[in-house]
């Protein structure tokens, strides 16, 4: 039996009082979700802790349980991938094998081991598919370099990538794996965002060339060789526990190329209330970044954009916000007692793929899109 949550907004902008609706799915797990991605007509898979894996084909009616792939009963799945109701890629994260990648094309009634973490100091991140071909793995540091990797078959075979723009300090700077949203990919653009002492970066490639006579490791998978540049982010407090946690792409409808425009969000998880240096907004593919006038309340783990009600939504430990005016500025919604909604419909989430939001302790909810258009009227 379902409930229907209501998250309430009291508009800033003297918009009125509005809901944001969530309902409240049933995952028939208590393991901690990180892992969510719509495909689409219905079909969406989510990973978590243990070995999770859960899948649906009638749009968050029923979750159903997936055979746990092998030897993974105790690995912690923070990202998935999906293409079909049939083929998903799964990835671990953890220290040195910890960090796998399997994937499977039945169902997820069975699983094939496809990659492992060659670095034995290493730790995976995020993974993103841009096609079901092309895609790209990334993990911290290892011997001064973020870990980067493209595969063009689907991810049978992964190309480590190496460049000076990739340069990083160990134990001064990493990369959060808390919602498989620190990698970007729209066509040939890939970003993605770190965090650390040494504060809060976005790198991009910059610049790509065909390369004819480059050895395998010096290209991606599309054969070109490119040339990654950083750019520092207001977001964080350049502790261990701070920095970009998500990027945002606000990817045009239909084929239209990416227009540049991005959100980031973050903040500082060891202290998820700190409302301050949670967001920044970039209107040229992150080549220069502002903060957010008015940020999100608090840290947030994962930021996407719906199209169809012209608004950013950002989930965390502590709240939810949505902004119509790509990052500048940032409104919390929150419960209404009245209406007898949960004390925490707004909280608790750890990753997004609208119109799915996952949390701790099987949180599943699904958005409902003309509540959210709903709560944007009068911006």
């Amino acid at each position: 039996m379902h409930r229907v949550l209501y998250i309430a907004a009291l508009l800033l902008l003297a918009a009125g009082e509005t809901h944001a609706q969530w309902t409240m799915e049933d995952s028939h797990t208590t393991a901690d979700l990180r892992g969510i991605d719509n495909v689409g007509g219905g079909v969406a898979w989510a990973s978590g802790a243990n070995g999770t894996v859960l899948r649906t084909e009638d749009g968050g009616y029923l979750w159903q349980s997936c055979t746990v792939p092998p030897g993974a009963d105790k690995l912690d799945f923070r990202g998935i991938q999906a293409f079909d109701a049939n083929t998903a890629i799964v990835m671990s994260s953890g220290k040195g094998d910890l960090s796998r990648l399997y994937k499977t094309t039945d169902g997820c009634n069975s699983w094939k081991l496809m990659f492992m973490n060659p670095d034995k100091d290493g730790f995976w991140d995020a993974i993103q598919f841009d096609r079901k071909t092309w895609g790209w793995l990334l993990g911290d540091p290892v011997k001064g370099d973020f870990a980067l990797f493209a595969t063009d078959d689907g991810g049978r075979t992964w190309i480590r990538q190496h460049n000076k723009g990739l340069r990083a300090q160990r134990g001064q700077q990493g990369v959060f794996a808390a919602s498989n949203s620190s990698l970007a990919a729209s066509g040939q653009f890939v970003s993605f965002a770190s965090g650390g002492t040494r504060g809060a970066y976005v790198y991009s490639i910059v610049q790509s060339e065909i390369c004819v006579d480059c050895s395998r490791e010096d290209v991606d998978y599309e054969g070109r060789r490119n040339r990654w540049g950083r750019e520092p982010v207001p977001v964080g407090s350049h502790t261990d526990s701070s920095g970009v946690f998500s990027l945002g792409v606000r990817k045009p409808p239909g084929n239209a190329a990416f227009n540049g425009i991005m959100v980031a969000v973050g903040g500082d998880y060891a202290s998820p209330e700190q409302s301050s240096a949670t967001g920044a907004w970039s209107v040229d593919a992150g080549q220069h970044w502002t903060a957010a006038d008015s940020p999100p309340h608090g840290y947030r783990s994962a930021v996407v954009y719906d199209e169809a009600a012209k608004t950013w939504i950002t989930v965390g430990a502590n709240g939810t916000d949505i902004s119509t005016d790509d990052g500048r500025n940032w409104r919390a919604v929150h419960p209404d007692a009245a209406l007898h909604e949960a004390a925490d419909a707004d909280r608790n989430w750890n990753a997004l793929s609208l119109p799915f939001v996952v949390g701790p302790k099987g949180r599943i909810g699904k958005l409902d899109p003309s509540a959210l258009q709903a709560a944007t009227k009068g911006k």
